[in-house]
């Protein structure tokens, strides 16, 4: 296992990094672990200094590099929902280009030799998904704001880091599980309204948006697996910039997701197709990528299947919408 000093993980309050974060404490107890906060946010690991900075404000992030000198940096925060970044795209382009930018400069300058770990998207791969399941060799073809945003970061930080650091960028397919409650995620809402229709507080109606596209799903647990062994096999890695595909290989249609919510939920609902949750007719029919290259370099599979993802997200549904009953 490489050995780090010192960690900094930005968007460490969010669904995916509250579960990282879990995995870097308990595998690198003895390092220093700085997480990096959005002014005004709140939430992360309290294993983890909090320190509070916007990535957009350059000076900020050149002077907190300075200062932490990192010497393992895992990038996950940005504008991460496709939807929202439909309708805000000068905000996702700041946020996931222009923070990238300002985080990978001030990593060069400061701490160049470090491991540098950056969550981009499967969705960069965009209108190449139509030739069926993808390899990282796949011609890039994003389709929409949120992919091109970080198609675009990962150019910018493969030339700001390469020549002394390691870079290593990963493409995760759509990831679910306990934990992600953001209902701007078509899981995530479905397991949310289940529960709040199970509880009696909405109607036995669950809103959709397109259901006939088909999508390759992991479930978060094993996404960090994927990152924890990469960070562990960072030195054996033989080029300064590597690129892997975290996906199972599979596309399931949303609609079949759905049935098997369905038959896990303790009350009957009705499905309603929401016109607002539609998609552009750009939206890709079926989206599925090869991890081969990710089993070759660290043995990584995916240890749960769909419905141990599904099970283990409604149960956190479950759980959230106990407590939110509860608060007076």
């Amino acid at each position: 296992m490489a050995a780090f000093e010192r960690i900094l993980v930005t968007g460490g309050a969010g669904f995916v990094g509250g579960h990282l974060c879990r995995a870097l404490a308990k595998a690198y107890p003895q390092a220093t672990r700085a997480l990096l906060l959005r002014p005004g946010e709140r939430g992360g690991d309290a294993t983890f200094a909090a320190t509070v900075a916007d990535l957009v404000d350059e000076a900020a992030i050149d002077a907190l590099i300075a200062r932490l000198r990192p010497d393992l940096i895992i990038h996950l925060a940005g504008q991460s929902s496709i939807g929202q970044a439909l309708h805000a795209a000068e905000m996702t382009w700041r946020v996931n280009f222009h923070g990238s930018f300002a985080l990978g400069a001030a990593v060069a300058r400061h701490c160049p030799t470090a491991v540098f770990l950056f969550a981009s998207t499967a969705a960069a791969y965009g209108a190449s998904f139509r030739e069926g399941v993808l390899t990282e060799d796949a011609l890039l073809r994003p389709v929409d704001v949120y992919s091109r945003t970080k198609l675009a970061a990962e150019s910018a930080l493969a030339d700001l880091l390469a020549p002394k650091g390691r870079l290593i960028v990963v493409r995760p397919v759509n990831h679910s599980g306990p934990g992600q409650r953001n209902r701007n995620f078509a899981l995530a809402s479905f397991a949310a309204q289940i529960a709040a229709i199970e509880a009696g507080r909405a109607e036995p109606r669950l809103k959709v948006g397109d259901l006939s596209k088909a999508r390759d799903f992991l479930d978060v647990r094993d996404v960090i697996d994927a990152y924890m062994r990469l960070i562990e096999k960072a030195g054996d890695l033989p080029r300064p910039v590597s690129t892997f595909n975290v996906a199972s290989g599979a596309a399931h249609r949303m609609e079949a997701l759905l049935e098997r919510l369905r038959g896990k939920a303790k009350a009957q609902f009705a499905i309603e197709i929401d016109p607002s949750l539609l998609r552009p007719e750009s939206d890709i029919a079926s989206v599925a990528c090869d991890a081969t290259r990710l089993t070759d370099a660290t043995g990584w599979r995916p240890r749960h299947d769909i419905d141990d993802m599904l099970q283990a997200l409604l149960d956190d549904a479950r759980a959230a919408e106990a407590q939110t009953a509860k608060t007076p």
